[in-house]
């Protein structure tokens, strides 16, 4: 569904619509436009989401894991 929004633009995003409009409406431009900078919007959260998850993990983690490994070795070691 289609809405009409009135919006304030500034004239370099302005003249940027021209000169890239071709034999599109500007409205159907400037969807065009917001579509992608959605896009792109949401690959860029992604990418820092899974930077995030792939960071490595805090030195106090590091240290409980290492302890955990030292008493499991210890534990493998008795039996």
């Amino acid at each position: 569904m289609r809405q009409s929004v009135s919006f304030t633009i500034d004239q370099l995003l302005l003249t940027y619509l021209r000169d890239t409009q071709g034999r599109r409406s500007k409205s159907q431009r400037v969807n065009e436009l917001l579509r992608r900078a959605i896009l792109q919007e949401r690959y860029e959260k992604l990418e820092q989401e899974a930077a995030e998850f792939f960071a490595s993990p805090p030195e106090a983690a590091r240290s409980e894991a290492k302890a955990f490994q030292d008493a499991a070795i210890k534990s493998i070691a008795r039996d």
